[in-house]
Formats: C-alpha cells, structure tokens, sequence
C-alpha cells in the first residue's frame, strides 16, 4: 500500500486531469476508425482512471463517469 500526501488544489488539479483524460476515452471510444484490441486496452485505462477518481472526489462527481463506465462494458472488444 502506498500513500500520497497532497493539499487541497492538488487534489482538484488530479481530479479534473483524471476527467479530462476520461473524456478523452469516452469521445475516442466512439470513434469507428480504433480497433478493437485498442479499445480493450482505452477500456482497462478507464477502469484504472475511474478507481482512481472514486478515491479522489465526492460520489456525486463520480455519476456521470459510471454511467459511462457502464456503458463502455456493454460493449464487447
């Protein structure tokens, strides 16, 4: 186990490059032109992301990315 001691503004720079890069995912995923193997692979980061940001936010910021987690798992690649 590790830890991280960090203030307050460094945490909510984390959290909005944690959902950045999730948006990232979230818009190539819909892009027809990856292949599947990559969009294994953008989803197994996603998964790493959002544990990340459930650590790190409220749950109530976390919503919006499950919905999506959700809907990137209904998919098979």
């Amino acid at each position: 186990m590790l830890g991280l001691l960090i203030n307050e503004k460094e945490k909510m720079e984390m959290v909005y490059l944690l959902k950045k890069e999730m948006d990232e995912i979230i818009s190539d995923f819909h892009d027809e032109r990856v292949d599947h193997l990559i969009k294994r692979a953008m989803n197994e980061k996603y998964n790493l992301l959002y544990g990340l940001l459930r650590r790190m936010s409220a749950e109530e910021e976390c919503h919006t990315y499950m919905k999506e987690k959700a809907k990137l798992l209904k998919r098979n690649y």
